[in-house]
């Protein structure tokens, strides 16, 4: 099982798009903050949507795999849309109420004296992180497909 795992294109398109997201994130805000969290491997949000980017992957797979007029890509483009739909909207409103959680919980700590959880506020992506997602996900899965010769062809 491990071995038809690590050796199916989509899967490995996938989570090299989803890696390769997680990557972008850490190493930005390394750049940008001047020190390295190795937790930003696994946070939500920022740029590049890493769920859109392992979404597209796969959709894009299974489009050169299976062919682009198949059923199984038709759910694949589906799944895809409600993922980006989702990134973007959803759990960007899920973020924001957070936000505003948070800041009401800190005025009320200050005047009242008891210590706050803060909630996730990064939670969602902007359209343009959802697109590079996109973006990276079809070009990672045509290179991972350079990798896998014989893959790219419709059964």
């Amino acid at each position: 099982m491990f071995h038809d795992l690590v050796n199916n294109v989509t899967v490995v398109a996938a989570v090299a798009s989803w890696l390769v997201a997680q990557f972008i994130k850490l190493f930005t805000f390394a750049l940008r903050e001047k020190k390295f969290d190795y937790g930003f491997l696994f946070r939500l949000g920022g740029m590049p949507s890493s769920h859109t980017a392992s979404a597209a992957a796969c959709a894009m797979s299974v489009g050169l795999r299976a062919g682009f007029g198949s059923a199984v890509f038709a759910v694949a483009l589906g799944v895809l849309a409600l993922i980006m739909i989702d990134a973007q909207s959803v759990r960007r409103a899920a973020g924001v109420q957070a936000r505003l959680l948070n800041q009401m919980a800190e005025d009320f700590y200050r005047n009242h004296k008891f210590s706050p959880e803060k909630l996730v506020e990064f939670l969602g992506h902007t359209r343009l992180e959802v697109l590079m997602g996109a973006v990276l996900g079809i070009a990672m899965a045509l290179f991972v497909h350079g990798f896998f010769p014989g893959t790219a062809t419709a059964y």
